[in-house]
């Protein structure tokens, strides 16, 4: 079973906007391949154009964008209102050095702290610089108003985790894949059981610093944690005198249904974390979001960043989180993301071990013997529908929040015909 794409705006003229001078498909796989780093290894599909929910390749075949970017890309491919503000900041100006300021950075450092209801904004660029800029942040306010010893600075994060890329960060993953061939590991972190409150308290030390936490886990195969364990955790944090950090990167802004998951409990951080969505699926923005007391324990020049806090990304950002708010984004996940998950349960695939997630972050986990996800994901794509595995044997689902029912609808038809066909 293919997907067939309903009309969308522009889609029509998907010929006539194509340079006559455009590599197909099989040249841009060649000279990626022998010109590209191996650090991916990509899927056979060029994407030339996106438009809401879908894409097309060279040739102008389409297909339905169920992997969103990661979450990079909740208002779907060039949304008309980011696009215009993007366009119309590009005419005035587009980076200034951050010892200048511009009013598109006080727009974004004001509708964060509303929205959030924290104090301090820190724009960075991608997630893990966010990352990296959270664990400064706390480590500097472990020493300077907890009164941490010098070098001892303590961090607890837990076990199945994905936070970035860089060397600090895969040094504290659990899998050795991400962190053996990039030896030796930061010190100053350790792991806890995900969704263990207790053994988080157990692990406390003198010198804890802080938690560094997803509160639901997307690359570790879309990992939802009891009830009531953000909420737990923030009560320890408070009670201990732990900074908090929540890593919404991946399930911010809408997800999974609410603006910020930890909403669904309460458990306001003392950093929040946020990247991916926030750049309007038009470029890489990110930020921490934390509280007076935390975020000043970093005194000026002591971190920063060239490009974070640019006009044209606070432009871009600030229109990002108006039109989440203004169309009801996380709502749209909340709604949808029920019913999808229902249908695929109720659809009772031998194959599917389980269903599970949270607005539009869904993982279906296949049965070993399937044969694992990434094939799925080859066989979806050859039949009109992206997505990406996470984990072996999890195939992620996350839709731009923009997506029409009828497409999600057509989009689950086909990943269940291709799970049928595909089982042994």
């Amino acid at each position: 079973m293919q997907f067939n794409p309903t009309p969308v705006r522009g889609a029509l003229r998907l010929r006539a906007c194509y340079k006559l001078t455009m590599s197909s498909t099989h040249d841009v796989i060649e000279r990626v391949k022998r010109f590209g780093s191996t650090n991916y290894a990509p899927f056979d599909v060029v994407i030339a154009r996106g438009d809401g929910a879908h894409v097309w390749d060279p040739e102008g075949r389409a297909y339905l964008d169920l992997l969103g970017g990661y979450s990079a890309l909740n208002h779907g491919h060039r949304h008309p209102r980011i696009m215009k503000v993007a366009h119309a900041q590009l005419d005035t100006v587009s980076v200034v050095a951050r010892a200048f300021l511009n009013e598109p950075i006080a727009d974004l450092m004001e509708r964060l702290c509303g929205l959030t209801g924290l104090d301090r904004v820190m724009p960075m660029n991608s997630g893990a610089e966010a990352v990296e800029s959270a664990i400064k942040i706390v480590r500097a306010w472990g020493y300077r108003v907890r009164g941490v010893p010098a070098g001892r600075a303590h961090i607890l994060a837990c076990e199945n985790n994905f936070h970035g890329r860089t060397t600090t960060i895969v040094g504290f993953s659990s899998e050795a894949n991400y962190r053996d061939p990039f030896a030796p590991a930061t010190p100053g972190f350790s792991l806890v059981p995900f969704g263990d409150a207790d053994a988080f308290e157990r692990a406390i030390t003198p010198d804890t610093v802080a938690f560094l936490a997803e509160n639901l886990q997307g690359e570790g195969g879309i990992v939802v944690p009891p009830d009531g364990w953000m909420r737990r955790v923030r009560e320890i944090c408070s009670r201990r005198n732990v900074a908090l950090i929540w890593d919404e990167v991946q399930t911010g802004l809408g997800r999974t249904g609410r603006m910020f998951r930890w909403e669904y409990e309460d458990a306001r951080p003392d950093v929040l974390v946020l990247g991916k969505a926030l750049g309007g699926g038009v470029m890489p923005v990110s930020a921490c979001v934390g509280t007076r007391e935390v975020m000043d324990a970093v005194h000026p020049g002591e971190h920063g960043s060239t490009f974070g806090g640019s006009p044209l990304a606070m432009a871009i950002a600030n229109e990002a989180l108006a039109v989440l708010v203004e169309e009801r984004l996380p709502e749209r996940a909340a709604e949808l993301g029920p019913r999808a998950m229902q249908r695929l349960r109720a659809a009772g695939l031998p194959a599917v071990r389980d269903v599970r997630g949270q607005g539009l972050l869904i993982g279906i986990e296949l049965d070993p013997g399937f044969g694992g996800a990434h094939r799925l994901c080859e066989a979806l794509a050859r039949n009109g529908v992206l997505t990406k595995e996470t984990r072996k044997h999890v195939l992620r689902l996350a839709p731009p929040l923009v997506i029409t029912e009828d497409d999600l609808s057509r989009g689950i038809d086909v990943t269940l015909a291709t799970i049928r066909a595909l089982t042994p």
